[in-house]
């Protein structure tokens, strides 16, 4: 990962443009996300492997930050697969799951007395799309010739699997999980404006992941269809692991603080008792900040820290914390800590 240094004289507050400076605006040190350096645990692997040899679709909980969406495109990047995201909504309907008819287009045309190839209004969604790749000629109804033009493009291609993530499926409303329920065991939907049905070949049957934080309990006729994995948060060792993934190569400085680092994290996680706790997105961008704002020391001793440590310390706890309560709380108790 490329550093580089913190600037807290950037933004001076007082109306004097960066050109009046002689200053221009640094690149930004944005932590990405990236598939090549998402690090599952022997669990989580095992359970991605059973519900791929199964068929069913695989539900994943645990508290934000745990790595749940990420995933979805962890399992596509390792097995070369297309990936097909629906991010759920409190106001989402199974149809939305599969496509979108722009009912207003359509009736626009309708008063205007155009040629209305309704097919032409039809916006395929994410798991609509992974049927169509998944589709053969003998699978999905035939379109009608002068429809060619509207052929989803997925129905252009040689069948292929791919991934389905349907993201924190707990918003939706209760009634959607079991309305989707037949849909996802036979992998099959219809086109009600367009009379059109749609089956995934069993060879090419779609890869399933659902997310949920268990904000509200999923009816039990879906949960039985279902393969289940809850992620914990990581223990020390793998938290560690977690991180190397993602920082790349460390500095010599982190390389020393890392270790104590992860201790003082899981302090503020386990005996802060905050009302949002930090979780490894979190934990990674602190210490990418920490590796900042401490560039210059030869080491910190979380229990001994020199004023302008206490000082930078309490700056970097606007990563961990999520609400005033929180900060306040780890300020309060960063200043009963020895400074030497």
């Amino acid at each position: 990962m490329k550093k580089t240094s913190i600037n807290l004289d950037l933004y001076e507050g007082r109306g004097i443009t960066i050109s009046n400076r002689n200053q221009r605006l640094p690149e930004c040190q944005w932590i990405a996300e990236k598939p090549e350096t998402y690090h599952a645990s022997d669990g989580l692997r095992k359970a991605v492997n059973v519900a791929i040899s199964l068929g069913q679709p695989l539900l994943v909980t645990g508290e934000p930050g745990t790595g749940k969406t990420q995933l979805a495109t962890s399992v596509a990047h390792e097995l070369e697969l297309a990936l097909f995201k629906f991010h759920t909504q409190t106001t989402s309907v199974a149809k939305d799951l599969f496509y979108v008819y722009d009912t207003l287009h359509h009736f626009q045309d309708a008063r205007m007395q155009t040629e209305l190839i309704k097919e032409k209004y039809v916006t395929y969604n994410a798991f609509g799309l992974a049927i169509l790749l998944a589709c053969s000629e003998n699978n999905c109804q035939k379109f009608d010739p002068n429809e060619k033009e509207y052929i989803p493009k997925e129905l252009k291609r040689p069948s292929s699997r791919s991934v389905v993530l349907i993201d924190e499926i707990d918003k939706a409303p209760r009634d959607l999980p079991n309305d989707i329920l037949n849909d996802i065991l036979t992998m099959s939907f219809s086109v009600k404006e367009t009379g059109k049905t749609f089956q995934a070949d069993d060879a090419f049957r779609p890869i399933i992941i659902l997310t949920s934080n268990s904000e509200k309990n999923l009816p039990e006729p879906f949960l039985r269809r279902c393969v289940f994995y809850h992620i914990e948060f990581p223990d020390n060792k793998r938290l560690e692991t977690i991180i190397k993934n993602h920082m790349g190569q460390l500095s010599p400085f982190m390389e020393n603080l890392l270790p104590n680092a992860i201790k003082e994290f899981q302090k503020i996680r386990d005996d802060m008792n905050l009302r949002k706790k930090p979780a490894t997105a979190e934990c990674i961008a602190w210490l990418t900040l920490l590796d900042q704002l401490f560039e210059k020391d030869q080491s910190i001793d979380f229990n001994n820290l020199t004023p302008e440590q206490a000082d930078s310390l309490s700056l970097s706890y606007s990563v961990i914390a999520k609400c005033k309560e929180d900060y306040d709380r780890l300020i309060l108790e960063l200043s009963e800590e020895p400074v030497s």
